[in-house]
Formats: structure tokens, sequence, C-alpha cells
């Protein structure tokens, strides 16, 4: 998995690399859920309207903000991270 870097506007606007972009077949006008903890900020593709399927990610993605809160969590090096989230 490749990693890329991009910059915030000063409108708080991010692009998404175009090979992501690709990649993940993202057009205009796609919908993105959006959540943050500390410094990790996670995108999740959704539909519109959303499926269940993206509600049970998005739970997941609650549910491990509370874990990473409670102090349940593992450290692993970036790769391993990498493979975990793309099973996402």
């Amino acid at each position: 998995m490749e990693v890329e870097f991009t910059k915030i506007s000063s409108k708080g606007q991010v692009v998404i690399p175009m090979d992501i972009r690709n990649k993940m077949k993202i057009s205009d006008g796609e919908t993105f859920a959006v959540s943050a903890q500390d410094n990790l900020i996670v995108l999740k593709k959704v539909e519109n309207p959303m499926e269940e399927e993206d509600l049970n990610t998005l739970k997941e993605i609650e549910d491990a903000w509370k874990e990473i809160g409670d102090g349940k969590f593992k450290k692993m090096k970036s790769e391993d991270f990498l493979k975990e989230i793309s099973k996402w």
C-alpha cells in the first residue's frame, strides 16, 4: 500500500490524491463519513442514502475510538496497520 501526502487549504479542504481517487473510484459529489480522534482522521466512502454496511462500519469505528479511549489497543508497525485498515 502506498502512502501519499496532501495539505489542507485555507478553507479546510483536503485533496484526495488522484491515484487514490482512481483506485477507490471516487467521483465528484461522493459522500464520506468523517471521524476523528487525537491526530487520526478516518474517511469512509458511503452510499447516499447510507446502506446497512456503511452504518455497521461507522459503528465499528465508534467502538474502536471507545476502545482506544479505554486503553484497549495494541501497537503495531505502520505496514501492519495499513494492512489491517485495508480490510475495512
